[in-house]
């Protein structure tokens, strides 16, 4: 899932000081699990946005809108109503969603409330952790499924470096290090000889900025319109 948090209110009031009628835009899924986004994030926002125009002596008239997904052009449509009746919108999705409803109604100005982190697992209630950086070129086959990329501080291939000091890493030494545990999960399912396997530098053709993506199974339908 997409972890994000709220950005601190005072540089929220900031970016809508400009605007009588705001709508807050919440997104019922990632931001929802990790308490930064969700209709009920909606809701506080709105009622410290509420009392901090009233003791300022603000004109400010709020509304509240979630759906279910704010990357998903079909559950967008249903703000139509509410962002048209709005001088601003703020959206509490993470930074696709926020993109997406900006470019589908790119005729009202629309800010983010919170600040995407990381993709990451819900480790227990409240507290998640980051396992993956979206790099088009996985390698958990060959490291146990543990990604050194993202869990190694130092993002290294090929390891582990020459700091590793009784499994911790030197980088943090309350943390261990990606490579112990890559050794460990290998040599617990009978695959230590992997990690004598060493990987190419990465290919940067593969990560251009912004990435597209279509299914195979749905190349031929948009060729046809092409």
């Amino acid at each position: 899932m997409i972890v994000a948090q709220r950005k601190p209110f005072k540089e929220i009031e900031a970016m809508l000081a400009p605007y009588k009628r705001v709508l807050i835009a919440g997104c019922g899924t990632c931001v929802a699990v990790c308490l930064a986004g969700g209709e009920k994030e909606v809701g506080l926002l709105a009622a410290e946005l509420s009392i901090a125009s009233q003791i300022q002596g603000r004109s400010l008239t709020i509304g509240e809108a979630t759906v279910e997904r704010q990357c998903d052009r079909e559950f967008l449509t249903e703000l139509r109503g509410p962002v048209e009746a709005y001088d601003a919108v703020l959206s509490l999705a993470c930074g696709a969603g926020i993109q997406f409803l900006a470019e589908m109604y790119d005729s009202k100005p629309v800010f983010p409330g919170v600040d995407t982190t990381f993709i990451g697992v819900n480790e227990t209630v409240g507290s998640w952790t980051e396992r993956c950086r979206a790099c088009h070129a996985c390698v958990l086959d060959a490291t146990g499924g543990i990604c050194p990329k993202t869990i190694c501080a130092k993002g290294l291939l090929n390891g582990p470096c020459g700091g590793t000091v009784h499994g911790k890493c030197e980088v943090d030494t309350e943390k261990p290090c990606a490579w112990t545990l890559i050794h460990q999960r290998l040599e617990k399912t009978d695959r230590l000889d992997q990690i004598r396997q060493t990987f190419a530098p990465g290919r940067h053709d593969i990560r251009t900025t912004p990435a597209y993506q279509t299914h195979a199974a749905y190349k031929r339908r948009f060729e046809a319109h092409a």
